[in-house]
């Protein structure tokens, strides 16, 4: 059988194939797309198998069935002829092209998956000589892998398997691996705040690699909902179509392109509406708006200025975040994509969200005052790649029956675990703030629930240390009780001397 460890061994021995010559936020990407057409390759062959015997060499009855099939891979994409042909000096085009077949024969679900990875890269690996080493270097690594189902055990350890490694390549990219990867337990804290349940349509309007989206889908057990996403990132919207193929969601509508100025998923001319919206969008994104400003006139100082009327979906009505900091533009695009009657939503952002002026100050405010905004909750520093800053999670609902908005503060010592590198929210950790926020409670120097007036009286300041007060009173010191200790001491004192006086005097000294 083949187990999760001996997929990450041969990975990581792929890897070494690699090192030194490529940045790792680049080799991931033919590393993970070997993996999916090694997969892909083993999961096809033991099907064919099982219909050749099921139909008794019959070859026209197997293609037959072979067709109705997941997914359909012809001899020359598979795994197993690129291997028997690692020695060709071609070897980069030849992959290329397996590549483009796959997508071709199955463009329903793998359309452009392929397209930003070129194994004939001259950039990536050098000349023809040693591109060769390399690649045949990949394939006999990959080659030790047994990926057919029947020897997998589990449906999900191949999926595992990949998310693990792009975890991995995340952690090891520093601050590009930020831009792929949101780190599980941060994932699994947001989907366990936003509830899915069946039949929700689920969107990630800035997905990544998908891991949000799946902690997320995954909380439904039937998986009888809709997942959306949207990556701005070619490569990285490739991780995360396979990413979602590998875990089974082969119907997810997955999207490439800036989602504030071209979003994807649109319905009747009008930004889709889902039930639950999760995002970790790129901290303080700057010129977010620059898609919006093709066609926009400079003024005398030969600066081009966003405005609301650039936005055919009217998101920005309420303010128009800066040019220097994008957090409030995903706001309020996750707001506008959200259900009117049981929409839910979480997103990762900034502390500096709850507290900057200007026109973020008057979004926050009109956030605050439409009874968007449902709970704010600090996390620690050091959770996230390329980021030592702590972040903090906004959920908003619409239709919210009160007014309150409750405040935790989970960032302190003892809610988290410290790590080497990064710090970890351990499963009791996301247990506490999921418990605290479905009680909607205040717990001393943990939690606080707001008032509204509360809030209006801050000025719609919204920084925790206003209204979860973690300030630990030192214990107040007993004057007397020193004084009594120093007498004591001083008496000790003169009768050592006293007696010191004695035994001298006895020595005639």
């Amino acid at each position: 059988m083949t187990t999760r460890n001996d997929i990450e061994q041969v990975l990581w021995s792929a890897c070494d194939s690699f090192r030194g010559k490529i940045d790792s936020s680049r080799y991931k990407d033919y590393i993970l797309s070997m993996l999916f057409v090694k997969y892909l390759s083993d999961v096809s062959k033991e099907k064919r198998q099982e219909y050749i015997q099921q139909y008794e060499g019959d070859m026209r009855r197997v293609e037959r069935a072979m067709s109705r099939e997941r997914f359909a891979m012809d001899e020359e994409s598979t795994f197993d002829y690129l291997y028997d042909h690692r020695s060709e000096s071609q070897i980069g085009q030849m992959i290329n092209v397996a590549l483009s077949r796959i997508e071709e024969h199955n463009s329903g679900k793998l359309r452009n998956v392929f397209r930003a990875i070129d194994f004939n890269s001259q950039v990536d690996f050098g000349e023809v000589k040693e591109k060769n080493a390399t690649l045949r270097n990949l394939l006999e690594d990959f080659h030790k892998l047994d990926l057919r189902p029947s020897q997998l055990g589990s449906a999900d350890i191949i999926g595992d398997a990949y998310e693990y490694m792009i975890a991995m390549f995340a952690s090891d990219a520093g601050k590009k691996g930020g831009e792929f990867f949101t780190p599980s337990q941060v994932s699994e804290l947001v989907a366990s705040l936003v509830k899915p349940k069946e039949n929700d349509r689920i969107y990630d309007p800035t997905c990544g690699s998908g891991g949000l989206l799946l902690k997320a889908y995954k909380k439904v057990p039937s998986g009888k909902v809709a997942i959306y996403g949207q990556e701005l990132n070619a490569q990285t919207w490739a991780l995360c179509t396979m990413n979602m193929f590998l875990h089974g969601v082969d119907d997810a509508r997955i999207w490439q392109g800036d989602t504030l100025s071209n979003p994807q998923n649109i319905e009747n001319d009008k930004l889709m509406k889902f039930q639950v919206v999760v995002a970790n969008p790129p901290f303080s994104l700057d010129k977010w708006d620059s898609g919006f400003l093709t066609d926009v006139e400079a003024d005398s100082k030969g600066k081009k200025k966003m405005t609301a009327e650039l936005d055919p979906y009217h998101r920005f009505d309420w303010g128009v975040p800066p040019t220097s900091k994008g957090d409030y533009a995903f706001v309020l695009h996750m707001l506008a994509s959200l259900d009117a009657e049981n929409g839910r939503m979480a997103i990762v952002l900034p502390h500096g969200v709850l507290f900057r002026g200007a026109s973020e100050g008057k979004i926050r405010r009109q956030l605050v005052e439409m009874n968007l905004l449902d709970a704010v909750i600090g996390l620690p520093a050091n959770l996230f790649y390329g980021t030592g800053i702590p972040a903090c999670i906004l959920v908003f609902k619409k239709n919210r029956p009160q007014r309150d908005v409750l405040f935790i503060d989970a960032s302190g010592e003892g809610n988290f675990e410290k790590g080497k590198n990064q710090n970890i929210l351990r499963d009791t950790d996301i247990a506490r703030i999921v418990s605290t926020y479905e009680k909607w409670e205040t717990v001393d120097k943990y939690s606080y629930l707001a008032s509204l007036d509360e809030i209006r009286e801050n000025d719609f300041n919204l920084n925790i240390p206003r209204y979860v007060d973690t300030f630990e009173e030192e214990e107040l010191v007993d004057i007397d009780e020193v004084q009594r200790n120093i007498a004591n001491i001083e008496a000790e004192l003169a009768q050592v001397q006293a007696q010191m006086k004695q035994y001298l005097e006895e020595l005639g000294l």
